[in-house]
């Protein structure tokens, strides 16, 4: 977490808690706004402190057992005994009106759909930065939150498939790339061709693609558009760059299956683990530099555009 960040939590909190303390009351003993602002303060700036140590979901996950712990509380054993005409205490009113939202949120996003945005133009010209896209979270089974695990199987990564996924070096932080390699697969790729277990994968050119990276450079590419079984998208390369930076491939685990040489490298995919690959290949960090992914790692599908609000025309992209 950036030390600025850090500074807006705390004051953020600070003020939450100025907020419950000093709001007051109303004529009729009730709370004033300024006490449910507090608390909504107070719920931004743990959720932002929180962040830096545990992962969005289980910072959410902490929130419902709170929230639903005090809220269960209350209905079980504090209404019962309330008068009526009482005014319940702010410590229990706000936390309990809280729970049901941020249980349905946090239900959504653990089961159904999570939303993204894209940072990067590593999977130009497909995803472009700025894009706001929804991940199912149901495509590749069913997991226990937080933990990750599958309970209910239901499908499986296929060849080509847009995948979110925890980057294994710092699991905090979400990646968005393409599924090129499968557990068992053999990915090869020299002189700007993919090949899949001693099979090219087929691609055609279909001219040149320009973009601005950063607001800053004008980034010059041969565009094409690749076949994966029934899957087509496009890839962007520029041709005079090497297929790999040497000096940027780590020492990650089973780094051993991967044979790289000045030409290209190929890796074989454990058990387990899959390669993944930017479509935007000369601009993408990716499984050539910190290796493969874990299953246990994966979010999600990544199948809509729903928001770029620099660009309207995007919304309601599907993601191929």
């Amino acid at each position: 977490m950036g030390a600025n960040l850090f500074w807006i939590w705390i004051v953020l909190l600070a003020v939450g808690i100025m907020l419950i303390a000093f709001g007051g009351k109303r004529a009729d003993g009730t709370h004033t706004s300024s006490v449910e602002w507090g608390y909504l303060a107070v719920l931004g700036g743990a959720f932002g402190l929180l962040s830096d140590y545990m992962s969005f979901t289980a910072v959410m996950l902490l929130v419902v057992l709170v929230t639903g712990a005090i809220w269960l509380f209350d209905k079980r054993v504090l209404a019962p005994r309330r008068q009526p005409g009482v005014v319940v205490p702010h410590y229990i009113d706000f936390p309990r009106g809280f729970f049901p939202v941020i249980a349905v949120v946090f239900l959504l996003r653990a089961f159904v759909a999570e939303p993204f945005q894209i940072p990067s133009s590593s999977m130009r010209p497909g995803l472009v930065v700025g894009d706001f896209i929804l991940v199912s979270k149901f495509g590749y089974g069913l997991r226990v939150p937080v933990l990750n695990k599958v309970f209910i199987p239901v499908g499986n990564v296929e060849r080509g498939d847009v995948v979110v996924f925890a980057y294994p070096e710092n699991e905090k932080v979400s990646f968005i790339k393409r599924a090129i390699g499968l557990p068992g697969d053999v990915v090869e790729y020299r002189n700007k061709e993919l090949t899949i277990n001693g099979k090219p994968v087929p691609r055609l050119s279909v001219g040149e693609h320009s973009y601005l990276e950063q607001g800053l450079m004008m980034i010059q590419n041969q565009r094409y558009t690749e076949t994966m079984g029934t899957r087509k998208y496009d890839t962007l390369n520029i041709p005079e760059q090497p297929v790999y930076a040497p000096d940027r491939v780590r020492q990650f685990p089973l780094r051993e299956n991967c044979d790289y040489r000045g030409d290209g490298f190929s890796c074989k995919v454990p058990a387990g683990h899959y390669f993944m690959m930017g479509d935007n290949r000369d601009n993408s960090e990716d499984s050539r530099y910190w290796g493969f992914v874990e299953d246990r790692l994966l979010v999600g599908k990544a199948f809509l555009i729903w928001m770029n609000l620099g660009d309207f025309s995007r919304i309601g992209k599907a993601i191929h």
